[in-house]
């Protein structure tokens, strides 16, 4: 089977990783432009760039896919299917009915819960007992296609988005080349259980103490490593990384109840959070063992002032 695969970031290249291992053919490698990145701000190639040069693979990256050129190179690979992961460019219903298999997306949820640009972030920030990969072929809508294959995982109770992402990544790099080598038919998805999960601003990444200690925790896994939950002391701002829920009793939220080597406990609007790493601006991350030893927090003191 020859394949085009389209993606971009470094959990697109775990899938086209193993679909080379699997022994599929890919004719063509779809990926975005450079882009200034570091300090420097010098061009870099995106991930998926990296991995196909690494392979020998011939690759494109075109600005936007409505060109009719892109279109004529498509048509040229004679692909069975496309496959795409975290791409990064809309895919016009020209290019979606060029493979005469059609055009497979990976998606970081169990659909149709969370379709759209967000379904980690949005699954921790939910309470979400579990999510998964969805194998789905693309149409003209966000998300909305039949479903080929599904994989499901627990998350855990200390999973961030990030970690949350890093297991997904491998899942989604399993199950593509299990829908390519094993299809099944595909199933419709069930709009009327559709969930949108938009894009994270950083606006939602303030805490508000006001709320439930268990909100607010989910609240610092959704936005592990980006944006940072967010708040201050002093009128310096802080990022808080890793946090726990604890039991307290009623207590004015944002005040610091207890410190120790292990953590600040902070009330929140129902019980407390016990921050465990955090970060104060232009400093790097530490442990609250290693803030508190350069810092003149103590009991009493409120935080988001």
């Amino acid at each position: 089977m020859t394949l085009i695969f389209a993606g971009t970031p470094p959990c697109a290249a775990l899938a086209l990783d193993a679909l080379v291992a699997a022994g599929f053919r890919i004719g063509l490698v779809l990926t975005q432009p450079d882009r200034p990145a570091g300090r420097g701000l010098h061009m870099q190639p995106s991930a998926v760039k990296v991995c196909a040069g690494g392979h020998g693979l011939p690759m494109a990256q075109p600005a936007n896919l409505r060109e009719h050129e892109i279109h004529e190179t498509l048509r040229a690979v004679g692909a069975d299917a496309m496959v795409v992961a975290a791409y990064g460019l809309i895919l016009p219903p020209m290019v979606l009915n060029i493979p005469p298999r059609g055009c497979l997306n990976i998606h970081a949820s169990l659909l149709p819960r969370w379709r759209g640009a967000a379904p980690i972030q949005r699954a921790l920030l939910a309470g979400d007992k579990e999510t998964g990969i969805t194998i789905m072929h693309m149409d003209e809508g966000l998300d909305t296609g039949p479903i080929l294959l599904q994989e499901r995982i627990a998350i855990a109770e200390d999973d961030t988005a990030q970690s949350l992402h890093d297991k997904l990544a491998q899942l989604g790099a399993h199950a593509i080349v299990r829908a390519l080598r094993a299809p099944t038919p595909a199933r419709a998805q069930d709009a009327t259980n559709a969930i949108y999960a938009a894009k994270i601003t950083k606006a939602e990444a303030t805490i508000d103490w006001s709320r439930n200690a268990v909100d607010i925790c989910r609240q610092v896994r959704a936005f592990n490593p980006a944006p940072g939950a967010a708040t201050t002391w002093s009128g310096t701002p802080l990022k808080i990384w890793n946090a726990k829920w604890v039991a307290h009793g009623p207590a004015s939220p944002a005040t610091v109840l207890g410190i120790d080597a292990d953590g600040v406990i902070v009330a929140a609007g129902k019980d407390a959070v016990k921050i465990t790493e955090l970060q104060k601006a232009g400093a790097k991350r530490m442990n609250a063992a290693m803030f508190l030893g350069g810092s003149t927090l103590g009991l009493g003191a409120r935080l988001g002032t």
